[in-house]
């Protein structure tokens, strides 16, 4: 029999199912059904007492005894009078170890289904490609058509795009030879491809809190331990990683430029320790360098791997923020021996990616001034329009100010993001609360808010966003929350 399933962990897996058409119940119905069919919900998981997981999705109990009667009729539940309800027996997905899935892995899912809310600020990337790309797919296309003794199968990605992605390290400090590179199919790949070749279940992994949760999926997927890092105004909490680091984490994760989701930027001081630390007790830290060109106001800052002792660091980034989302292109930066293990890896998932985007990635790479100065002169205005809609329409909210990236991390003055993320879908926002990102998925009061929209969008956003918070403090949702610095 599985162990009772929390409030907690379930709002995480239910994810924006309160953005969905028709009565509240049949759409929590619909999702919980969806769960229990794809195994994120294995039989026999108890689930959260009606009045408990009420409270924390902030609708009336009578919504989830709905839910949970109408999935009893159709025999998904069980439900027994004193007892409570629990998932019907009947086969679940099981994983390579034979153990049922976890649900790491439904929330990220979550940030992907099609949008039903008409504003939706979960995922964070550009919505459109630049001009840039485009010239640079047809360059490719005009490559691709000349081509006769090329079968397209680049395992460790197409010469030209390593050589230019080498090339990129070593303008910035950081001598790189293209054998040094990995192409791979988005960071997201690249993390995976480093989770499964270095993480083992059990394992301690080190990382910020918050932090990306694509990560925080992978590494839960892993089974691994994760140790978080506070991060706050001043970014990561550097004596608490070092002490972190001292205990030799089997993998050391951190996003030290323009940290996602706190926009945060680490020091060149502390960029030293950190990559010292990583020499002395020769550890694998991960440098997710995928907002590395986004800052306000400077040129990129340089890798963690060109300080002294980072040699073993090894750095991850693609081109889905400064570019678009659907160029699929990432690498990894790396040495031997770590190198060899990743390119084993790498062929034996996928023999390698889209020969067409690695050339226009490449194409984009080799002259990425003008797209940069365009890309983060509108992010910056972006980022002082939001903050000032929130500092005029939600008094009492807090944010760190953003030094680059795409997110702006603010703070409800009470209750719990999770509830108050599922008011906003019913008012036509959908938003990422700070359970998503911070290990454990604890109640938090912190929001994630992307500055990527339009001026317009944007202030559309906060008055939906400030509608909300209206209607969460007249149903009751206003629970008391910690007050105090701005301590992450």
């Amino acid at each position: 029999m599985s162990d009772p399933l929390g409030a907690d962990d379930l709002t995480l897996l239910l994810g924006r199912w309160a953005a969905r058409r028709g009565p509240l119940y049949r759409s929590l119905a619909d999702r919980l059904r969806a769960l229990v069919e794809e195994g994120a919900l294995a039989p026999d998981t108890w689930l959260p007492a009606e009045r408990r997981l009420a409270a924390r999705l902030n609708v009336g109990r009578g919504t989830v005894v709905a839910a949970y009667d109408l999935l009893r009729d159709e025999g998904v539940l069980t439900r027994r009078r004193g007892s409570g309800t629990r998932v019907a027996h009947g086969p679940a997905p099981a994983r390579s170890d034979g153990s049922p899935d976890t649900h790491h892995g439904s929330g990220f899912l979550a940030l992907f289904e099609p949008p039903a809310a008409s504003l939706v600020l979960t995922c964070a990337a550009p919505d459109s490609p630049p001009p840039e790309l485009l010239d640079g797919y047809r360059e490719a296309v005009a490559r691709v058509a000349g081509f006769s003794d090329d079968i397209g199968y680049h395992p460790v990605g197409h010469p030209d795009l390593r050589a230019a992605v080498a090339a990129w390290f070593t303008r910035r400090g950081l001598p790189t030879e293209a054998d040094d590179i990995l192409v791979t199919n988005g960071a997201q790949q690249a993390l995976e491809l480093l989770v499964r070749c270095r993480v083992a279940a059990g394992e301690t992994v080190l990382a910020e809190s918050p932090t990306y949760p694509g990560a925080l999926a992978l590494f839960g997927e892993a089974g691994a331990r994760i140790r978080a890092v506070g991060t706050g105004p001043g970014g990561v909490d550097t004596e608490a990683l070092l002490e972190g680091m001292a205990a030799r984490p089997a993998l050391t994760y951190l996003i030290p430029s323009f940290q996602n989701p706190t926009g945060t930027l680490m020091g060149p001081m502390d960029r030293r320790r950190v990559a010292a630390a990583a020499g002395a007790h020769g550890l694998l830290v991960v440098d997710d360098e995928t907002m590395v060109e986004l800052g306000f106001a400077a040129d990129p800052p340089p890798p963690l791997a060109s300080y002294p002792g980072g040699e073993r660091i090894v750095t991850v980034g693609s081109l889905s923020k400064l570019a678009w989302g659907g160029l699929r292109v990432g690498w990894i930066r790396a040495r031997p021996p770590v190198m060899d293990r990743l390119r084993r890896a790498k062929t034996l998932a996928d023999a390698g990616g889209d020969v067409a985007s690695q050339l226009a990635a490449a194409a984009v790479l080799r002259a990425p001034d003008a797209l940069v100065g365009r890309r983060t002169a509108e992010l910056r205005r972006r980022h002082a329009h939001l903050t000032a809609e929130i500092d005029r329409r939600l008094p009492g909210w807090r944010y760190l100010p953003a030094v680059g990236g795409q997110t702006v991390w603010a703070r409800m003055p009470h209750g719990d993001a999770a509830a108050f993320a599922q008011v906003a879908l019913r008012h036509g926002v959908a938003l990422l609360p700070g359970s998503a990102l911070t290990p454990g998925g604890e109640p938090s009061p912190w929001l994630r808010l992307p500055f990527l929209a339009p001026e317009p969008t944007l202030s559309l956003a906060v008055r939906r966003i400030a509608a909300a918070w209206e209607r969460y403090g007249a149903s009751g949702g206003l629970a008391d929350a910690p007050r105090g610095a701005m301590a992450v």
